[in-house]
């Protein structure tokens, strides 16, 4: 990969080379390489015309479609950084994101423009891609005023206050990325790649960048048929899908319902899994039928730009052994720390922190929780440096691979999104007001969060989850609900959450 500044640079580049290749699949529509870069620069020519600043949020309140592409490869265009949001989203969850962000426009369309409505104030500025021209001229000043440490995409991630916290994502550290994957793995320019995951996922943003890299086409899977695995499975059969970046999810319904000794997946050559712990027995069950597939258990928060840590699973895994998130990417350094000690001996459990250019540029308008996470390196007493320290429990084991123990603290990994517990609480005891004390802790082996709650009379689960769900999206709601006459306490006069982590988890 030649030396470029921005993402944009490596797309111009590509689609040039096959204009006429599928970029993007969409169930029966598609869009050619050079389509998509007429859309994606005729729509930050309207940008550009109606906006003069650049490195500023776009927000996009799109389904996950052949637009969205399009309006995200425009954004970039125009010198901005994308952000997706979730349709699916309560809009009270909107309305935080969009007032925190403060994007200086949002973009959607005719079916969606009254639902977005509520969450919108009177000085942003809303754009239905239905009702605006298409560009005939373009000024592309923009690109050249790029720079590698200019904001790219912002994705946004759960917050104990109820507001998500919005990662700035810079040009520099997926250029980064893409290149230790290209390194690592046998990623060349026919690759078909089954994209699953929504449009609000790191998982969406790097299959762009693939695309963008190397000219690789994305066959969207709608988000409808994650109930119907099956049907999933043929269309990657269908469209001779080569590559996958998924959440062990829907892998281990797919492994406990036996699907791919029925449905042959002859073209599949790699794949990714991250976002949680894909269970070693239901892992086993696709490499015993995809022989011929490389599996890598992918490991990293949003923070340091999608992952950190890759493990190419080589070695016989027995069904009880945990999968190893494996070793640091190059040009990623790992510090497992004890507080501020580093931890040098093995299967010694200490905080997994990372350093290198990887690291996310910060919390979009919130230095304190910014100035909480991204710290300077105690190691290092000689000059600024600063590390990311993930709160995930780590260790490293006789075979010198780094392996996952669990958090220190209330962030989980469920369904793939990374979830705050203390923020389905702030929800529940002070914004919908439904308990007089609550706690929400996650049965792991289960994968539940679990409500345990203080009321004067008890309350239905589905009493529960449909308020919930005006507030916070599906896979934040509870689904196991305890009431209990008085919360147990610990010495401080504080709920004892450890206790109630350890009942579920017993």
């Amino acid at each position: 990969m030649d030396y470029k500044i921005n993402l944009i640079e490596l797309f111009e580049e590509s689609y040039r080379k096959c204009p006429d290749k599928v970029a993007v699949i969409e169930g029966q529509k598609s869009i050619t390489f050079g389509e998509l870069a007429k859309k994606a620069k005729s729509f930050a020519s309207y940008i550009m015309k109606n906006v003069s600043s650049q490195n500023r949020p776009i927000a996009v309140f799109l389904p996950k479609c052949i637009e969205t592409v399009y309006i995200n490869l425009g954004i970039t265009y125009s010198g901005n950084a994308y952000m997706n949001l979730d349709v699916k989203t309560p809009i009270t969850r909107i309305k935080n994101i969009i007032d925190l962000i403060e994007p200086q426009i949002v973009v959607t369309n005719s079916k969606f423009i009254q639902t977005l409505m509520p969450a919108i104030s009177e000085n942003l500025i809303v754009i239905n891609i239905d009702e605006i021209p298409e560009a005939t001229d373009y000024d592309f000043r923009a690109i050249s005023n790029i720079i590698d440490t200019d904001p790219y995409c912002i994705i946004n991630t759960s917050g104990s206050t109820g507001t998500p916290k919005g990662v700035v994502l810079n040009h520099r550290s997926f250029f980064d990325f893409i290149a230790r994957s290209l390194e690592a793995f046998d990623i060349d320019e026919n690759e078909i790649i089954g994209s699953l995951s929504p449009v609000v996922f790191d998982i969406y943003v790097l299959e762009l960048c693939l695309l963008m890299a190397k000219t690789s086409t994305i066959v969207l899977i709608p988000d409808g048929l994650s109930a119907f695995p099956a049907s999933i499975l043929n269309i990657l059969k269908d469209q001779k899908t080569t590559f996958l970046f998924w959440v062990p999810t829907i892998m281990v319904n797919i492994a406990n319902m036996n699907l791919l000794s029925k449905i042959q997946l002859d073209r599949l050559k790699t794949v990714w899994f991250a976002g949680e712990v894909f269970p070693t027995k239901q892992f086993n069950v696709w490499r015993k039928n995809l022989p011929h597939v490389t599996f890598a258990n992918l490991y990293g928060p949003i923070e340091i730009t999608l992952d950190c840590v890759y493990y190419i699973v080589e070695r016989e895994l027995r069904d009880e052994e945990p999968i190893p998130i494996g070793y640091a990417y190059r040009n990623t350094d790992i510090l497992i720390l004890d507080g501020d000690k580093l931890v040098t001996d093995v299967e010694v459990d200490g905080e997994l922190c990372v350093r290198g250019s990887s690291l996310a540029m910060g919390y979009y308008n919130n230095p304190e929780k910014t100035a909480a996470s991204f710290v300077q390196n105690p190691l290092n007493h000689s000059y600024p440096e600063i590390i990311y320290r993930t709160g995930d429990i780590c260790c490293v084991n006789e075979l010198g691979e780094i392996v996952f123990k669990g958090r220190k603290d209330s962030l989980i990994k469920h369904m793939g999104y990374r979830t705050d517990l203390g923020e389905i609480e702030h929800v529940i005891i002070n914004s919908l007001k439904l308990v007089k004390n609550g706690c929400v802790v996650y049965n792991y082996a289960a994968k539940e969060i679990t409500l345990i709650y203080e009321t004067d009379e008890e309350i239905s689960p589905a009493d529960f989850r449909k308020l919930i769900g005006t507030e916070l999206p599906k896979y934040m709601i509870p689904t196991v609900f305890i009431r209990e006459e008085e919360l147990k306490r610990n010495t401080n006069g504080k709920i004892d959450r450890l206790y109630y982590k350890n009942k579920v988890n017993a």
